[in-house]
């Protein structure tokens, strides 16, 4: 096991997937892994050493007291399936490295071949022309020919050629390398909105993820942040083409007046 990695607990379990997440365009990975850890009973597994991947740019005092440099988590969990399917690892990294994302993908697999996962999953956004009224697709890729069975099975969309930035991507591409399956679920974001939550992609997602891991959970909390989050959206987008249109037309009056002088 890697140096930089420190293991809390070493459970045994039953075939299990692993879902790794880390922050992204439109937060889909990170509301989906987030959103699983608060429903279902996992246990703290371990953590890689952050010190090594991140760099320290200051600190925080309280109460005039300076306190020790903090780092961005990359933290695993566990679950048990009680019900007889798979067991699940969660991995959730609350930044992405500037440098060294190789290596810490491999320190991710390192620990998903410990515990024998059979099945590597990870979510992130696919930009899309999509309108923000609409609801989303789920695409799919996967790191074999065979897989891509599972894909046409949960109707997932298969654009073909695409690009999967960040961490979210990069990992499946060392999945491959190192002969394990993985499947990424990309929720459609509007290309308008890429520095906006998106729970609405996040949902879509979510709704395909547990159905490919066999479990079930209550979506109803992120469907109401969903619907509340796509609700705002169109009031934003109301008021901005209402600030344009007051910015850059006039009435059609004016343009009579100035005939007239």
């Amino acid at each position: 096991m890697n140096d930089l990695i420190k293991l809390y607990a070493r459970p045994k379990l039953k075939s299990p997937n692993m879902l790794a997440s880390w922050p992204g365009i439109g937060n889909v990975s990170i509301i989906v892994a987030t959103y699983l850890l608060r429903k279902l009973d996992f246990k703290e597994l371990g953590e890689i050493e952050p010190s090594y991947f991140f760099d320290a740019i200051g600190v925080v005092a309280k109460d005039n007291i300076v306190e020790e440099p903090q780092f961005p988590q990359s933290q695993f969990y566990y679950w048990k399936n009680k019900g007889g399917g798979s067991d699940i690892i969660l991995f959730i990294g609350e930044d992405q490295p500037l440098t060294k994302g190789y290596e810490l993908a491999n320190c991710v697999l390192d620990v998903a071949e410990r515990f024998q996962a059979k099945r590597i999953y990870t979510c992130a956004a696919a930009l899309s022309r999509i309108h923000h009224t609409e609801p989303p697709r789920v695409w799919g890729v996967a790191t074999s020919q065979h897989m891509t069975e599972d894909l046409e099975k949960y109707d997932l969309v298969q654009r073909g050629n695409l690009q999967i930035a960040g961490l979210n991507g990069l990992l499946l591409g060392v999945t491959k390398e190192r002969g394990i399956e993985g499947i990424c679920l990309l929720g459609e974001v509007p290309m308008y909105a890429t520095r906006v939550q998106n729970p609405m992609a996040a949902l879509a997602v979510l709704k395909v993820l547990t159905k490919m891991l066999g479990i079930e959970i209550d979506v109803s909390e992120l469907a109401q942040v969903a619907e509340e989050t796509a609700d705002r959206m169109k009031q934003i987008t109301a008021e901005a083409m209402g600030e344009y249109i007051d910015h850059f037309t006039r009435p059609i009056w004016e343009y009579g007046e100035e005939e007239e002088e």
